[in-house]
């Protein structure tokens, strides 16, 4: 069945603002529902297409032939070499299709048993139009490995192991999440030792840390091996390989598994913006041309990034990338993803010294590149039509309209977009103004600032807020004193403790106010203590900064226990309430001069008081609903680190007369530095 035409009434349904730009909405929509048809048309729509991962690499049969086919076409011979025939470039040759698609069959040495042994090396050999010969890793490889004591390059192994070897998943997939909780997480930093960690470690030691904490999602990074360990995972070599940084193939799926059996939803951070321009271990230039997988010339090249940029209007390059995330989904059992980069897709210029004003005008016109936002729709209409619960995140810091909204009404398809802004202006906070500069009314402005009927995901901070360069939340407000005041034997400075107050206080506003779903980086928080620094040459490749200090939450004379404590009880009573899953907050109270903020939200009234120094004896607040309120979370908790000045529980009856138009009020004490939360008893 071919895809609807857009009708215009279907736009300005979710936008009426958008009319002038509705020709170019339909156009977009128009191009996506023609390369819709072609796939229908060509290869019987989406689930054979992104099949190419079970057609295309390496797959032993049944009776343990082994067949290999790759995309190739400037090649004018190609073999497949290996330690299994000695790396001989005659033995094995291959046959190139009309499509060019190079294929060859090896069949067994012996009933059921394949001629390539499982984890052993292999490339593809291929001579080009001018008679040179190149190697390459086949591009659809599962398996790479790097000993870096030989070479940096990545080899490529035939990942084949006997059955009882192979993971077999246990559990299913937990329901999609109403209230997105994410914890964004990173195999290799997740010891607090000097290495690189294991997928084995994560899966027996964070895994449970995540889920007593309260967080339902955890979204992966650097999983796609990439050359460079210092690149974060964002230089891509081998697209359908998990990194053997951190173990093999099948301790990845036992991770993912893992969380499965603890209800919690796995997310892979995927990386189809760019590609690393390695050749001899990556797909740049990979059949000798230039142009196979990427465009050539100056549009194939990011050059801040320093990689080769995808041409999104070739049929091939589609096949791999959808395929590729259909992969991960089938092969791994990953529940989404959060795509990186989504902002230099999406624009020609890759967003490139551009300041995003929020103008229509700047989402729609020249700068807009077609090809890869209908890759985005097509990527996004496929896996909900192929996974109806799969979740997708995009990374956009532009604003895009419609970006997360189904691409049946226009949209670009995404369930989520990172509400990029947020951390950015906590930063130039607590950089540039004293608390009592603060300006409530723009930050409650910037927390609830989000396109209609578009989810987003707020944060405070996410891995690019702690690497080295910049500082953690924690660091900002207490920097040095973390190295000698967090101790409960130590004095509690007033660095110490402003610090731990506005950590508290910071996150639950952004948790509370700023989305539909709320992510945190792993280590944030408890406070981590150091910025986050990959071993280089600059460093003198120490793993000193590149790994999580876990001890320092683990010790109970240390006040790190006090932020983590916050955490879980924050993500707990979200659990119960479900105000990340509710309507937008309504912000009843933005008082500059007492520095108190007031909301409420999923029956919820949230109260702030953000005054350096002022406490305030019977504050009357607005509330909607009439009855008995209680409090059920209070920053200023003992085990929170706070004075107990003000505790969970009491009785707060509401009087029948409008305030801060609302229908009731209520008083309430709030001291300095605190955050109450009240509910209807």
């Amino acid at each position: 069945m071919s895809e609807q035409p857009l009708q215009a009434k279907t736009v300005l349904d979710v936008d009426p603002w958008l009319e002038p730009n509705v020709p170019a909405i339909i156009h977009r929509h128009d191009v996506f529902r023609k390369w819709k048809n072609t796939i229908q048309e060509t290869e019987g729509g989406y689930d054979a297409f992104t099949k190419g991962y079970l057609k295309f690499g390496l797959h032993a049969g049944p009776n343990g032939e082994v067949t290999y086919r790759e995309w190739a076409p400037n090649a004018v011979e190609a073999a497949l070499i290996g330690d299994f025939n000695d790396w001989s470039r005659v033995s094995h040759p291959m046959t190139k299709n009309p499509y060019g698609v190079w294929e060859i069959t090896v069949p067994p040495v012996s009933p059921g048993v394949c001629a390539i042994p499982h984890d052993s090396k292999i490339k593809i050999s291929m001579v080009l139009p001018g008679g040179e010969r190149i190697e390459r890793l086949p591009a659809w490889i599962r398996r790479v490995t790097q000993d870096l004591s030989v070479s940096p390059t990545y080899d490529a192994r035939f990942w084949n192991p006997p059955e009882e070897q192979r993971y077999k998943f246990k559990n299913a997939r937990p329901p999609q999440p109403k209230s997105a909780r994410i914890y964004e997480a990173h195999v290799g930093i997740s010891t607090s030792e000097y290495r690189v960690g294991t997928y084995k470690e994560f899966t027996s030691n964070t895994l449970p840390r995540i889920r007593d904490l309260g967080y339902n999602t955890i979204q992966l990074m650097a999983v796609m091996e990439h050359a460079y360990y210092a690149s974060f995972g964002y230089q891509v070599t081998s697209f359908f390989a998990a990194s053997s940084r951190y173990g093999t193939p099948e301790e990845l799926k036992e991770l993912v598994d893992t969380a499965h059996g603890m209800g919690i939803t796995v997310l892979l951070d995927i990386v189809h913006s760019h590609a690393s321009k390695n050749v001899l271990d990556g797909l740049n230039m990979f059949d000798g041309s230039d142009h196979l997988y990427f465009h050539e010339g100056g549009k194939g090249r990011h050059e801040l990034w320093d990689s080769r940029l995808f041409n999104y209007g070739s049929h091939e390059v589609l096949r791999f990338l959808m395929s590729n995330l259909r992969f991960w989904v089938e092969e791994y059992a990953f529940d989404g993803f959060r795509f990186d980069g989504v902002t230099s897709m999406m624009y020609k210029h890759h967003g490139i010294g551009t300041g995003f004003s929020g103008g229509y005008h700047e989402y729609f016109g020249d700068g807009a590149d077609l090809e890869a936002i209908v890759y985005l729709m097509l990527a996004n209409d496929a896996m909900h039509t192929l996974f109806p619960a799969c979740i997708t995140i995009a990374e956009d810091v532009s604003g895009m309209p419609l970006l997360c909204r189904p691409v049946s009404e226009g949209g670009v398809g995404f369930d989520y977009r990172l509400s990029m802004a947020i951390p950015d202006m906590w930063i130039k906070l607590l950089k540039h103004k004293r608390d009592d500069e603060w300006e409530l009314g723009d930050i409650v402005h910037t927390l609830t600032n989000r396109r209609y009927r578009e989810k987003s995901i707020a944060y405070v901070e996410s891995h690019d807020q702690a690497l080295v360069g910049d500082k953690t939340i924690a660091f900002w407000l207490m920097d040095k004193e973390m190295y000698t005041n967090m101790s409960d034997l130590t004095e509690y400075t007033p660095i110490v403790a402003r610090g731990i107050a506005l950590h508290k206080m910071i996150r639950l506003f952004v948790h509370s106010l700023g989305g539909e779903g709320y992510l945190n980086f792993e280590g944030n928080e408890f406070g981590h203590p150091e910025w986050l620094d990959f071993p280089r040459e600059g460093n003198g490749n120490s793993f000193h900064y590149a790994r999580r200090q876990w001890p320092v939450v683990d010790d109970p004379l240390l006040r790190y226990k006090y932020l983590n404590e916050f955490d879980k009880a924050m993500n707990h009573l979200e659990d119960k309430y479900g105000w990340l899953a509710a309507e937008p907050a309504y912000v009843s109270l933005k008082h500059e001069v007492d520095k108190v903020v007031v909301y409420e939200r999923a029956g919820l009234l949230f109260v702030f008081n953000f005054h350096p120094t002022n406490s305030y004896t019977d504050y009357r607040v607005g509330v909607e609903v009439p009855g008995e309120y209680t409090i059920v979370l209070s920053s200023d908790e003992k085990r929170f680190g706070g004075f107990e000045n003000v505790l969970s529980g009491g009785q707060y009856f509401t009087t029948p007369m409008e305030w801060n138009g609302r229908k009731n009020w209520v008083q309430v004490y709030v001291p300095s530095r605190v955050c109450i939360v009240l509910a209807k008893k």
